[in-house]
């Protein structure tokens, strides 16, 4: 039988895209997604996108793809936008429409979710807008059907935090999971591209660090930080934590690509991306 360091030398990697500018959050974001995903670090190949960019998608060089949270808001007014969110929102352009076009297997969470949806032309606003912490999800009868989903409970807790959300459904998509505070917490397009606007690899330990970098920038007011912090400890998500470790199962060196899809097979992909009018 050949060993676990062999296997890794022939098995394509887990492309994680990090779009947070702060490093103690992005190296505990990553260290989130190997402990509750069931990765090693040779499993994955890191890009900060904030320092590197988006790269060119190879479909056959990764397993699959990864996207991660940001401080950033899609629907910021563009001449609000700074010049990192600008270069990381042009970059990802390119990058999703081959993703789509080419339905690899993909994971948004967060600022991935929301960059996913805006390209597809979803409406985005502040309505569904839900404060740093646990929030209770509950799944669709597709969802139920679905091989990430199959056997959870009908609800279940995961982390959020975010000031902007999609206030419908991307054309073509396939909603899994919905909020009581926000409709889409959960949405497939094609077979292989999935997005969460919860935090699937959320943690207290993880969750506490985000609270305190990002006490300045909206999510809640300065003088709550101790009431967040309270809220977060102790926490565990397990149903949210196997959603990330049956994603890094179904498509670990592609194996879940080709035809294990169970429940209804889904129309094609359509997008319209959305004007920028902001």
């Amino acid at each position: 039988m050949r060993g676990r360091s062999t296997y890794l030398v022939h098995m394509r990697p887990f492309l994680f895209l990090q779009l947070r500018p702060e490093t103690e959050v992005a190296d505990d974001e990553l260290r989130a997604v190997l402990e509750y995903g069931g990765l090693t670090p040779d499993e994955v190949e890191r890009v900060r996108v904030d320092r590197e960019g988006v790269p060119d998608l190879d479909p056959g060089r990764w397993s699959a793809i990864l996207v991660g949270g940001s401080p950033f808001e899609v629907t910021t007014p563009a001449d609000e936008k700074s010049d990192l969110q600008r270069a990381i929102e042009a970059g990802f352009t390119p990058f999703l429409e081959r993703v789509l076009d080419d339905d690899v297997p993909f994971l948004g969470a967060c600022s991935g979710h929301g960059l996913l949806g805006g390209f597809c032309g979803a409406a985005m606003s502040d309505r569904h807008a839900e404060t740093i912490g646990p929030a209770t999800v509950s799944l669709t009868e597709d969802g139920r059907a679905d091989p990430l989903l199959t056997g959870f409970p009908d609800r279940f807790d995961v982390f959020v935090g975010h000031k902007e959300a999609l206030d419908e459904l991307p054309p073509g998509a396939m909603l899994l999971a919905r909020g009581d505070a926000c409709p889409v917490q959960m949405f497939r397009l094609g077979r292989n591209v999935y997005s969460t606007q919860f935090h699937p690899e959320g943690d207290p330990e993880g969750f506490a660090i985000r609270i305190r970098h990002y006490r300045d920038h909206g999510y809640f007011e300065r003088d709550e930080v101790a009431e967040r912090l309270a809220a977060v400890a102790g926490v565990r998500t397990p149903w949210a934590w196997e959603i990330l470790k049956r994603f890094v199962r179904r498509y670990r060196d592609g194996d879940g690509r080709l035809g294990r899809q169970s429940g209804p097979s889904p129309g094609p992909v359509s997008r319209t991306p959305r004007a920028d009018t902001r």
